[in-house]
């Protein structure tokens, strides 16, 4: 419908590299910046504002840092809590940052649906509760009753306490150390590397049913120079998101060059650790489960991260086109075409069991529109029977070509081939 129209991919290792010089200049002006994901970074500025006298000034100077970096501006919130910093910053301008002086009377006038669940949000909504003021005037206890665990935090956030962190029982935070004889200077060793340490992190903080709301990741290069750098999160990491963040920060180090000579050192320590743990189900098999993820990794080591991968459904008309895949350990992206949409033309069920990448051409003998026999090598073999076509109209302003899809089937097996400007090529082997 708009030929335009470009899809881009969502990177998130690729983002943090490219905000990783972003975060760098706000970290000269303020002593410690937490990432909570790129584009969005939380900065304690007590110290700061001792040092150069007010809010505005610290401000000013984080304002012209960054603009000298990025070339255009930033939006700033200035609050007591990380929540209501991020929406002030997001109702702000790059020209006019915007201070809170009370976190409650700011958040009472925003709408319902900064809570970040639609779900709750709606529900809220048809109980006639519009802004975050109305919800903190309920009683705590009854939304907790009600909503349960998301309620209670919605109500946290709206009344602006949303530091509460319930503090694990550990003794002495959890550290994960890793030195190299061999300094990693390849970006395919770094996600094994993470994956590893967050392997071992895994099984202290799995033993206390407790996990971190913030990470602090620290890398020694070669050449004695050392890299810190701070992820935080509103909710409790799991071992997968710690695993993302540490690969994305070492990506974002090694492709701005922050590592001369390579990564000889890599420490994680979390911080804020919080119990509220994972609770298994009464079937849970933990341990074969980890025995499988073990094994992944080993395989990982083995063939590189993008030798693992994970299959999910997606929309389209050809099979190539209906699994979208990801890379094992990371967060799956959302599917670039919708399974549920109709595909009209789609080839129908069963699905190919073998598809090839990318399609071989095959050698088809026809007669007044009929396929008579295939070439298999050397020898032809006769067509038994077959169907379709099915017409596919590809994007034409791409120049992709219309193609006719056909079932064939032979004495040797079953195929799905398409045919465009006389050639014929494979899509799928049927089993």
């Amino acid at each position: 419908m708009c030929p335009e129209v470009v899809t881009l991919v969502d990177d998130q290792a690729a983002s943090a590299a490219a905000f990783e010089p972003v975060a760098c200049v706000i970290e000269d002006v303020v002593a410690t910046v937490e990432v909570v994901h790129p584009g969005l970074a939380l900065a304690p500025i007590a110290g700061a504002v001792s040092y150069y006298g007010s809010e505005a000034d610290v401000v000013q100077r984080v304002h012209e840092a960054v603009k000298e970096v990025t070339g255009g501006g930033a939006h700033v919130g200035v609050a007591r809590g990380p929540f209501a910093a991020r929406h002030a910053a997001q109702n702000a301008t790059p020209d006019a940052p915007l201070l809170v002086d009370n976190d409650a009377d700011f958040l009472a006038l925003l709408d319902i649906e900064v809570v970040g669940h639609e779900d709750l949000a709606a529900t809220f909504r048809w109980l006639g509760v519009a802004t975050l003021g109305e919800l903190a005037r309920l009683p705590r206890a009854a939304i907790a009753s009600r909503f349960g665990t998301v309620g209670l935090v919605a109500h946290q956030l709206a009344s602006g306490e949303d530091r509460n962190i319930r503090p694990s029982h550990l003794e002495g935070p959890p550290i994960a150390e890793e030195k190299f004889e061999d300094p990693i200077t390849h970006l395919e060793q770094v996600g094994f590397v993470a994956r590893s340490m967050m392997a071992t992190l895994k099984v202290v903080l799995a033993s206390e049913g407790a996990s971190p709301h913030a990470v602090d990741i620290e890398a020694e290069a070669a050449d004695g120079t050392i890299r810190n750098r701070t992820w935080r999160s509103p909710h409790p990491f799991t071992a997968d998101e710690l695993t993302e963040r540490i690969r994305w920060q070492l990506h974002a180090w090694v492709a701005k060059g922050g590592i001369p000579g390579g990564l000889v050192r890599l420490r994680v320590t979390p911080h804020e650790v919080s119990d509220r743990g994972r609770q298994l189900a009464l079937g849970h098999d933990a341990t074969q489960q980890d025995e499988a993820h073990r094994a992944l990794l080993r395989t990982q080591a083995v063939v590189g991260v993008d030798g693992v991968v994970v299959a999910r459904p997606q929309g389209g008309r050809d099979p190539a086109e209906r699994v979208s895949w990801s890379r094992w350990g990371e967060q799956a992206q959302e599917p670039q075409r919708d399974p549920a949409a109709p595909w009209p033309g789609a080839i129908p069920r069963p699905a190919p069991a073998l598809v090839p990448d990318p399609p071989p051409q095959l050698e088809v003998e026809w007669d007044e529109g009929t396929p008579v026999r295939i070439r298999l090598r050397s020898r032809w073999v006769p067509v038994l029977s077959w169907a379709g076509p099915w017409r596919k109209t590809g994007k034409w302003w791409e120049g992709d070509e219309p193609a006719d899809r056909y079932q064939l089937v032979t004495s040797t097996g079953a195929l799905l081939i398409a045919t465009k400007q006389g050639r014929a090529y494979v899509l799928g082997i049927y089993d």
